[in-house]
Order: C-alpha cells, then sequence, then structure tokens
C-alpha cells in the first residue's frame, strides 16, 4: 500500500434511533476527495441528515459536487442513505462489494419465499411471521433503491484495491452483514482501517447476515472468521461506522470475540432452563428492548449450537424446537 498524502480525515455524523445514537461517514481529503459510507436517508426522520452530510463536507472546504469518489462499506440504510442524493448533485466513482450485486438481483419472491419457511419454522407466526417476510422484502427493496446496482461503477472483491488515490486492501468481514467489507490503507503514515460496521467501541454490532435468509446457519461462524482474519492486519487507528475512532484494534476483535462467546452461552443457559424456540429465548434475552433484530441472531445462534452438540433440534409440526445437551 502507497502512502497517501492526506490534511484531513473529516468525520460526519448522522442521528440514529439505536445505540450509540449516529452513523458515521468518513471525508478522506486527499488529491480527489474520497468519501467512505453515506449516511442516512431524510425519509426517516432521524435529525437533519442532508444537513448533516452538507455542513460535514462544508466544514472540510468542499460541496457535494466536489465528492470524486463514494466507497461503500455494506449496504445498510445507514452507510447508503445519502448515496442517491449524491448521484443527483454530481458524478463520483461508486465502489461497493461485488456480492452486492448478486444480493441486489435477488428475486423479491423467491426471498420472501425462503424467509417465510425459515420464520416459521423457527416458530414465528401470524403478524410477527408476516412483518419478518414484509421487513426482508422491503429491507431488499429499500437497500438496492439507496445503492442502485447500475450506479456502482468498481465492484470489489477481497484483495488489493485501488479506491482513486488511495491503495488499499479490502477484508471480507461477514457477520454483522455478509457482503461487509473492510478498507486498510495508509493515511499519514498509520495503518489505517475504514472499518464500516467492524472494531466498533465500545460495543459489538448484532449478527444479521442476510437476515432470516438461509445463510443465517452459519452466521455466527462468519462473524468468528471476520474476527480471525482482521486479526492477521496491523492497524494504528481505527475509523468506524459508530462509535468513537480508537486506537485499541485488537482489543476491539477479541471483546467482540468474547461477546459472541457470551451470547452463546446465554442462548444455551435459556435452553437449560426450558426455553425451546426462537422467539421465546429472544424475548426472555431482550428484556424491555425490541427483538427485531434478536430473532436473526437468536436463530443464528441456535444453528451454531446444534452444529457444535450443544443443543439438538426437532421439527414437530412444522416448528423448530431446540433442547440442550
Amino acid at each position: 500500500m502507497n502512502e497517501q498524502r492526506l490534511s484531513t480525515v473529516r468525520r460526519i455524523e448522522f442521528a440514529v434511533d439505536w445505540p450509540p445514537g449516529h452513523a458515521a461517514a468518513y471525508l478522506l481529503d486527499v488529491d480527489e476527495p474520497v468519501l467512505v459510507d453515506a449516511g442516512m436517508p431524510a425519509e426517516f426522520g432521524y435529525g437533519d441528515p442532508d444537513a448533516a452530510l452538507d455542513d460535514g463536507l462544508r466544514d472540510a472546504g468542499y460541496d457535494i459536487e466536489d465528492i470524486e469518489h463514494l466507497v461503500v462499506t455494506h449496504p445498510h440504510l445507514d452507510h447508503v442513505g445519502q448515496v442517491p442524493r449524491i448521484l443527483d448533485a454530481t458524478d463520483p466513482t461508486v465502489y461497493a462489494p461485488s456480492s452486492v450485486r448478486e444480493r441486489f438481483s435477488r428475486d423479491p419472491d423467491a426471498l420472501a419465499e425462503r424467509v417465510r419457511t425459515n420464520a416459521r419454522e423457527a416458530g414465528l407466526a401470524g403478524d410477527q411471521l408476516d412483518e419478518a417476510v414484509e421487513m426482508a422484502v422491503e429491507s431488499l427493496r429499500r437497500n438496492a433503491e439507496l445503492l442502485p446496482p447500475e450506479s456502482v461503477d468498481v465492484w470489489l472483491d477481497p484483495g488489493p484495491v485501488d479506491l482513486g488515490p488511495l491503495s488499499a486492501e479490502a477484508i471480507h468481514t461477514p457477520g454483522h452483514q455478509a457482503d461487509h467489507l473492510c478498507y486498510l490503507t495508509e493515511l499519514n503514515g498509520e495503518r489505517a482501517l475504514l472499518a464500516g460496521d467492524m472494531a466498533i467501541e465500545p460495543f459489538r454490532p448484532i449478527v444479521m447476515h442476510d437476515g432470516l435468509d438461509d445463510g443465517y446457519v452459519d452466521a455466527f461462524d462468519a462473524f468468528y472468521t471476520a474476527l480471525d482474519r482482521l486479526d492477521e492486519f496491523e492497524v494504528d487507528r481505527v475509523y468506524p461506522g459508530h462509535g468513537p475512532v480508537h486506537e485499541e484494534f485488537h482489543d476491539a476483535l477479541e471483546r467482540d470475540r468474547a461477546s459472541l462467546d457470551r451470547q452463546l452461552d446465554r442462548v444455551e443457559g435459556q435452553l437449560e432452563q426450558g426455553l425451546r424456540t426462537v422467539p421465546g429465548i429472544a424475548l426472555s434475552l431482550a428484556g424491555d428492548r425490541s427483538i427485531r433484530y434478536l430473532i436473526p441472531e437468536t436463530m443464528s445462534a441456535l444453528a451454531h449450537l446444534e452444529r457444535e452438540g450443544r443443543a439438538t433440534a426437532t421439527l414437530d409440526d412444522g416448528v423448530r424446537y431446540y433442547d440442550s445437551v
């Protein structure tokens, strides 16, 4: 990786209604300005994301029309929300993980069928089942509208990549999101990780991977693999999509491993207490929180425990029941 001239890394924060209350994008003030991730869309009503982007760019001495390169770590709405507005204003070179192209080509009806089957086997029924299917299809459609595949100029595979004037290493880091890439590059003599939703301080992002699609079975394994993969690199400074910029890279990875371990232990503990279905376990773990995103993580945890021989599963009247071993 070649060191690049850099006078500023401008962090641009967008309000969200989940902890820690913001999502971050980064403007890299290199020879050709590079924006990494693109915050929230305005229609979700969290703060004023349009103003957040404009003010952040202005503070760095730029306007939206000056963005020459737009790099996406993963296609979640809080990371691609401003892409359409940027594309309306200017014509940047857009970079995104190559597997996103295949994901966005998925037939919504086929996705709905798989999600309905998986969710029904997980014990979801009635409105809860319908909401899970609707959520999956809506996410596919919404994210493909926010990051139109035809607007992507460079589809990135893991390995050495050029992000405009930057040379970088693209690192595939699934688990939180199946297509997720982190980008390791040299900035001002430091090995900088543009981390998206990985290596966040002080918490681990939830295991969503591909939601309730078939990949839920391997989501925990994918997250552990991502942590192992990142651990092979030396990083001086982490620029995450949530939480502060920090220098505790390997500590963050170790904390995330321990967090995954604890979550598996918690789910196993629920089995030992006699809870046997995904909704029951997720509700118990959630306390007063919403179980919306705990459903896929709990499904994935149970699949992992079954594969490890720490749980058994029985399909009874179309619903999968789990027991501790």
